[in-house]
């Protein structure tokens, strides 16, 4: 509602309260002076939100709603010209300077404080601190990484490896009784010239009675992916660039025996470098693999009541065995022999005989690429089957997971690694496997 004008109270003394007449210079009361004391601002009128003042703004029309737009834009006070209520201009927001700021106002005689302060650079003569062994949860870890209480070795990036690449994934695992990780691996996915995918998976394993058996298997490991991944996109048949791939990963293990003259002197018996191999290439409804050594590779169809397959033979006494009539496959395996290869890469390796098979499932599925370390524990294709989840196609990696626990929770005695390549469902008119 409406209010009367009310007349203005008179002055009062700062000093006493005191009234007083327009034109005191001093308080009649206690004699105040009053000449210090500043006169009032002038009154400014507060404008209504409803309203403008006097001299028409030219306010802004609000802008059309845009696509996937209910509103119009919001203006900002400072969008528009006007004044506070003191009569200032009105500005735009400054934006704000980066680093600490110090909006405190100087006192005199005081310097101006900075906008930013740089930070100081950690000083080179502190060590950072020392790393905690993981087994004693006291001891220092030393450059060897050995506890300096306990002795316990710490675990390496290569002793546990997850990697996914597209469809593909691989697990490699130190077990736990070995004292370092031997095995190694490789997975990558590209496209032919055609645009279709290729999936691949390769697979190491050193051999422990060599020297440097981990490298051996870094090196085969890269150079097979390398050679794969160039031979693909170009249009060479899988099955030939698999062939190639071998052939440059024993080329590479080869190299790792070029040592000087001198240590050969001090280390007479070492044996070469040496691992084994199996790769996989899934491509255009064919299903390929390549290998070298015991190193294996299954088939594990989704639908489970068809049968699981091994698609390798192994390099190894035991499958020459069963092979020459002499014994059956469980006899061989159970001989303390089984295990020793008659394949392998390395400088000191007999001929080079790379074996390469192709097939054409006519479902979808799995293929597995494995070391010893899996399938000593699941050496059947049904075994490895029941093992492996069944929602393995779409969820590779947690399936690599699910088999190298399996081989964990049965005992760990060797290195464990497998790559899990899923095989789409092929095109009709695929031939069966």
């Amino acid at each position: 509602m409406s209010q009367m004008p009310q007349q203005a109270a008179l002055p009062k003394c700062p000093s006493c309260a005191e009234p007083l007449e327009p034109g005191d210079l001093f308080c009649g009361a206690c004699g105040y002076d009053l000449s210090a004391v500043p006169a009032p601002p002038a009154d400014q009128p507060t404008l209504t939100m409803t309203g403008a003042p006097d001299g028409d703004v030219d306010w802004p029309e609000p802008e059309p709603a845009t696509t996937g737009s209910t509103e119009p834009r919001a203006h900002r006070a400072a969008d528009v010209p006007g004044t506070d209520s003191g009569g200032t201009p009105l500005h735009a927001p400054e934006p704000a300077a980066s680093g600490v700021r110090f909006d405190r106002p100087a006192e005199p005689n005081e310097p101006t404080e900075p906008e930013e302060y740089p930070l100081q650079a950690p000083d080179p003569r502190v060590e950072a601190p020392a790393q905690v062994c993981v087994a004693c949860r006291a001891g220092r870890v030393d450059g060897d990484g050995y506890c300096e209480n306990c002795g316990h070795a710490q675990p390496r990036e290569r002793d546990h490896m997850e990697r996914e690449s597209g469809p593909v994934a691989a697990i490699s695992d130190r077990g736990l009784r070995h004292h370092r990780n031997e095995d190694d691996f490789t997975v990558a996915h590209t496209a032919l010239p055609d645009g279709s995918p290729a999936a691949l998976a390769v697979v190491c394993d050193g051999v422990s009675s060599a020297t440097r058996p981990d490298e051996a298997s870094t090196a085969a490991s890269r150079a097979a992916g390398d050679v794969l991944l160039a031979a693909l996109p170009r249009g060479t048949h899988p099955q030939a660039a698999m062939h190639e791939a071998i052939v440059a990963a024993a080329k590479a293990v080869d190299t790792l025996a070029e040592t000087p003259d001198g240590a050969r002197e001090h280390a007479p018996h070492q044996n070469a470098p040496a691992c084994t191999i199996v790769a996989s290439v899934v491509a255009s409804g064919l299903l390929v693999v390549g290998w070298v050594g015991d190193s294996r590779a299954y088939w594990v169809p989704d639908d489970r009541s068809a049968p699981p397959a091994r698609l390798t033979e192994d390099d190894s006494w035991a499958a020459q065995m069963v092979a020459a009539g002499l014994m059956n496959e469980a006899e061989a395996y159970a001989d303390e022999r089984a295990h020793a290869i008659t394949g392998w890469l390395g400088a000191d390796a007999y001929e080079l005989e790379p074996h390469t098979a192709s097939f054409k499932p006519d479902r979808s599925g799995v293929v597995l690429v494995c070391t010893d370390g899996l399938w000593n524990y699941a050496e059947a294709p049904e075994e490895m089957a029941e093992v492996l989840p069944p929602d393995a196609a779409a969820r590779p990696l947690h399936a690599a997971r699910v088999l190298v626990g399996h081989a964990l929770d049965a005992g760990g005695h060797d290195n464990v690694t497998v790559a899990v390549v899923p095989f789409p469902t092929p095109p009709q008119g695929a031939g069966s496997a």
